[in-house]
């Protein structure tokens, strides 16, 4: 199943590739897969109609759409299993699917606007990229970004139009990234659909939160911290896992350790996961797809909260949040486990860890370097705090902390040890050179804002 649903999806990615501005046999051989993989499922109709006139060169936008909702609803069936295979690997249980609440009313036009522009993208194909049909996404992106509603797909529309133009002109193009731009395609489309954008509904949650790492994504401009938490409610329910997140965009010169000056003052839980300290919730909000959406008003540190001890005390009756209809993508799942006993064994620069048998292999390019966590000290380890990911059919181990031994003792080493602050000699140079370029970057832009 998960072969022929991967197929149908590759098979239509591969459209996009020559785009459908006057579309080949080829083209409509990977189309009217894409709808026979859905011939059973309530979208049948609509994507055998699109899949046609994609093929005759005739597609409006509300094709396209319907293209984008089936490699996507291929893609969620595919994340279902895994995330089935997740469940029975981990032994944890799974909180039921929700959909997502209705929407507020968001401009129309700008909607219609991003839709225009993917549909332009669409029919020019990855081959047929230049900067004017890139460039087209900038007066959208301009006007969608003074709205908190919209910046969601606003920062999608910026971030991929920024790497096509990177890529322009598309004929040139060596080597094409194309289930990573189908995806990004395929999100943004369906992201301009009204009622798409609206946020899950929330509860107050009251307990107290026990972090176990936190997951840095830095990108040129922007960089995210995600702290992956066990959350247990004051009221003696099961306890749950949770995440709490926090985006901020950069300037391109702050990178390693600075970019936890640029997060810190956005999400004081960095702070207490530097520290190994719990926090303390009241009537914070949380989505029921285990989404803290903080708010220091509703938070407090709390006791010492040793990571590994809560790993190995709580992390396995936890239960797995749910997942928004639109998130059912495999590459989003990452659920954190603990490894111990295993065997770290290193070859051709790849390192995996043998469990009762199992190989796993080891993501090291995800170790950040913002933090005192380095690939050599995850291969001299003998425990182990990671995310679980799934990869084109492989299980890889995302490591966030390891315990290994330092001087015959045991320590236990974070990627986010830094988050909070450090005293670590090279955590203190890069901080001190984010601060010059910062301060910098803040003069320029002073003497540009007095003139």
């Amino acid at each position: 199943m998960l072969g022929d649903a991967l197929a149908a999806v590759d098979a239509f990615d591969r459209v996009l590739v020559t785009g459908l501005l006057r579309p080949q046999p080829a083209q409509a051989a990977g189309l009217t897969e894409l709808a026979q993989a859905l011939a059973s499922s309530p979208l049948a109709a609509r994507v055998a109609e699109a899949a046609e006139k994609a093929a005759a060169g005739t597609a409006d936008e509300d094709h396209l759409v319907a293209l984008a909702a089936a490699r996507t609803a291929l893609l969620g069936s595919v994340h279902d299993a895994v995330a089935e295979e997740l469940v029975a690997t981990t032994g944890r249980t799974r909180t039921g699917d929700t959909a997502p609440t209705a929407d507020a009313d968001r401009p129309a036009n700008l909607l219609a606007a991003a839709r225009s522009w993917l549909a332009d993208l669409t029919r020019a194909g990855w081959r047929g990229l230049d900067h004017d049909t890139v460039s087209g996404a900038a007066q959208v992106v301009s006007a969608m970004l003074p709205d908190p509603a919209l910046r969601r797909l606003a920062a999608l529309l910026d971030g991929f139009a920024a790497e096509l133009a990177a890529s322009c002109p598309g004929a040139t193009l060596e080597r094409i990234p194309v289930r990573r731009w189908a995806d990004l395609w395929a999100r943004a489309m369906l992201l301009t659909v009204p009622g798409a954008l609206g946020a899950p509904a929330t509860a107050a949650a009251t307990g107290r939160l026990l972090p176990l790492g936190v997951d840095l994504h830095e990108h040129a401009t922007a960089a995210q911290a995600q702290v992956h938490a066990v959350f247990e409610p004051a009221d003696g329910t099961p306890p749950r896992l949770v995440r709490a997140s926090v985006s901020v965009p950069k300037p391109d010169t702050v990178v390693g350790a600075g970019v936890w000056q640029l997060l810190r003052p956005h999400l004081s839980l960095l702070e207490a996961v530097s520290e190994g300290r719990a926090m303390e919730l009241d009537g914070m909000p949380l989505t029921i797809e285990g989404d803290l959406v903080w708010d220091d008003a509703h938070a407090r540190t709390g006791e010492p909260a040793d990571a590994f001890a809560t790993a190995r005390v709580a992390l396995s009756t936890a239960a797995d949040p749910a997942t928004a209809p639109l998130d059912r993508h495999p590459a989003r799942l990452a659920v954190p486990v603990l490894l111990e006993g295993y065997a770290a064994e290193e070859a051709d620069g790849a390192l995996t860890f043998t469990v009762a048998g199992q190989p796993f292999a080891v993501d090291t390019d995800r170790v950040p370097a913002a933090g005192p966590l380095t690939p050599e000290a995850v291969a001299a380890s003998g425990a182990c705090i990671g995310l679980l990911r799934w990869d084109a059919g492989t299980y890889r181990i995302q490591p966030l902390a390891v315990e290994t031994t330092v001087r015959k003792k045991t320590v236990a080493v974070h990627a986010g040890a830094w988050a909070g602050g450090t005293t670590d000699k090279a955590g203190v140079r890069a901080e001190k050179a984010a601060t010059d370029a910062v301060t910098v970057l803040r003069e320029r832009a002073g003497k540009l804002l007095r003139k």
